[in-house]
C-alpha cells in the first residue's frame, strides 16, 4: 500500500537544485517557492505544487500545515566523530588557560585521551552514549550524519566503532555514513614509527573493513606532527585500491600541503582547511574536492576560521559540517555553526543552506539521493517554525526547527 504524506502551504520552500555539488557563485542561487505543497508517496517527492486536489485525497492525519513555515532540505552533517567513550571538559578548560592543541596532546590528552575510554567502552555502552547525541542533531534537523573511527587506532576498537555505527543506524532514524580514520594519530604503541602503523592499518585493518563493508570512506589526519603528505598520499592510495572513497582532515594546524594532496587523489572532500593556501584553493576547485568548512571547532580552538568567502569566490563547492567530537569541539549546534558561517565567514543565508544541504551531500556522494526539496529525492525535510529561511542566521544561535521528516515519515517535531 502507498504511504503518502502532504506537507501544505508553506509559506517558503527553499532549496538549492540538482544531483552534484554546487560550486562558486552558484551556491547562493537556491530555489524559492511560496505558498506551495509536497507531495510525498514511499519516502519521495512526487510533486511539489499548489493542487486544491491533494487535500481531498490524503487523510487528515497525513498531512503537515506548513503555513507561516519554511520548509528546507535535511540538513546533512558530513564530517563528526560522534561515536566515543569518556569526555575531556578538563582539556577545554586547559584550552581556555592559553595551552595549546598540540600541548594538551604532547601532555597525554587529545585524542590519546579518548583513544583509552574508547578502547574500554563495550559496544553497548558505544550504543548508548551515541543514541543520545543522534537523538539531538535529530532535533537540529541533521537527517543523515557522517561519522568517523578513529578513537580506536588498534585492529578491535576501530572495527568496533565501525560496528557501533552500523547497529545505530537500526535503531535511530538518522542515516549515518560511516568512515575508516585508523590514521586520527600514532598510538602511543607506534610512537616514532609512523611507517610501520600506516603498513599496520593497510595491511591488518583495512582489508577486515573492507571485507565487512563497515565504512565507505578512508579518512587521514594529514598534519604537522601528525601524519605527512607522504604518509597520507600511501594510506589513501591504498585505500582507494581496496575500494575505498577518500577523504581527508587538512590544513588545520598549519599551511601543510593537505588541500593539495586531496586535488591530486581527487578526494571526495578536504576537511578543516582553516590554513589552505591559495594553490590548495585551487587545486580544491579544480579537481571537484568538496571543501568542508567546521566553523565551530576553530570557534572553540580560538583559531582563525576557513577562508570560506575566497573558496567560494575561487569556485569552490563548500560544505560546513559540526566536527562533533569530544575533544576540539564538542557541540553538534547547527545554529551556532551557521551563525558563525554568515556573521564571521562572509557566507551569505543561501550559500549556508547549500553547504549544509546539498553540497554536505555531495560530500558523503549523497547529491543524487538528498539534499534538496526536488521531484525523485528522498524525502528527508526539516521545518521551521518561522515564513522565512532569513530566520536562520537571523535568529541567532537559536534552534527554530519544528518538525523533521525522514524518508518521508515524522521522525522530531519540538
Amino acid at each position: 500500500m502507498t504511504q503518502r504524506l502532504l506537507i501544505k502551504n508553506a509559506s517558503q520552500i527553499v532549496t538549492p537544485k540538482g544531483n552534484s555539488a554546487v560550486r562558486g557563485a552558484d551556491m547562493k542561487d537556491v530555489a524559492i517557492y511560496e505558498n506551495q505543497s509536497i507531495l510525498i508517496e514511499d519516502g519521495t517527492i512526487v510533486a511539489i505544487g499548489d493542487n486544491p486536489a491533494w487535500e481531498k485525497e490524503i487523510p487528515t492525519e497525513r498531512q503537515v500545515d506548513a503555513k507561516g513555515k519554511t520548509v528546507l532540505p535535511g540538513f546533512v552533517d558530513s564530517h563528526t566523530h560522534f561515536v566515543f567513550g569518556g569526555y575531556r571538559a578538563d582539556e577545554f578548560l586547559w584550552r581556555m588557560e592559553g595551552m595549546s592543541y598540540m600541548d594538551i596532546m604532547e601532555r597525554g590528552g587529545g585524542i590519546a585521551n579518548t583513544m583509552k575510554a574508547t578502547r574500554e567502552a563495550s559496544e553497548d555502552e558505544l550504543i548508548t552514549h551515541s543514541l543520545d547525541f543522534l537523538k539531538k542533531m535529530l532535533a537540529f534537523g541533521i537527517t543523515t550524519v557522517e561519522g568517523k573511527s578513529g578513537y580506536g587506532m588498534d585492529y578491535d576498537t576501530e572495527l568496533k566503532q565501525l560496528r557501533v555505527m552500523k547497529r545505530l543506524e537500526e535503531l535511530q532514524p538518522v542515516s549515518i555514513v560511516r568512515t575508516f580514520l585508523g590514521a586520527h594519530a600514532v598510538p602511543p604503541s607506534y610512537k616514532d614509527r609512523n611507517d610501520e602503523f600506516i603498513d599496520f592499518l593497510i595491511r591488518d585493518v583495512m582489508p577486515t573493513v573492507a571485507k565487512e563493508k563497515l565504512a565507505e570512506f578512508c579518512d587521514v589526519f594529514c598534519e604537522k606532527g601528525v601524519f605527512s603528505i607522504e604518509e597520507s598520499r600511501k594510506l589513501l592510495t591504498a585505500a582507494r585500491e581496496q575500494g575505498f572513497k577518500l577523504k581527508i582532515h587538512a590544513d588545520e594546524i598549519v599551511t601543510f600541503g593537505g588541500s593539495e594532496l586531496a586535488g591530486e587523489l581527487k578526494c571526495t572532500s578536504a576537511d578543516h582547511l582553516l590554513h589552505a593556501s591559495e594553490a590548495g584553493i585551487k587545486a580544491l576547485a579544480d579537481n571537484g574536492v568538496v571543501a568542508t568548512l567546521l566553523p565551530t571547532t576553530a570557534f572553540c580552538l580560538k583559531e582563525p576560521y576557513a577562508a570560506a568567502r575566497k573558496m567560494i569566490d575561487s569556485g569552490c563547492a563548500v560544505a560546513l559540517a559540526t566536527d562533533f567530537n569530544p575533544g576540539s569541539g564538542f557541540t553538534n549546534s547547527v545554529p551556532l555553526m551557521i551563525a558563525l558561517a554568515v556573521i564571521y565567514m562572509g557566507m551569505t543565508a543561501e550559500e549556508a543552506i547549500t553547504a549544509l544541504t546539498l553540497n554536505g551531500a555531495a560530500a558523503v556522494d549523497r547529491a543524487d539521493r538528498i539534499g534538496s526539496v526536488e521531484v525523485g529525492k528522498q524525502a528527508d525535510l526539516v521545518i521551521l517554525q518561522y515564513p522565512s529561511y532569513k530566520f536562520l542566521p537571523y535568529h541567532t544561535g537559536v534552534n527554530i526547527v519544528e518538525t523533521v521528516i525522514k524518508n518521508g515519515e515524522i521522525v522530531h517535531r519540538a
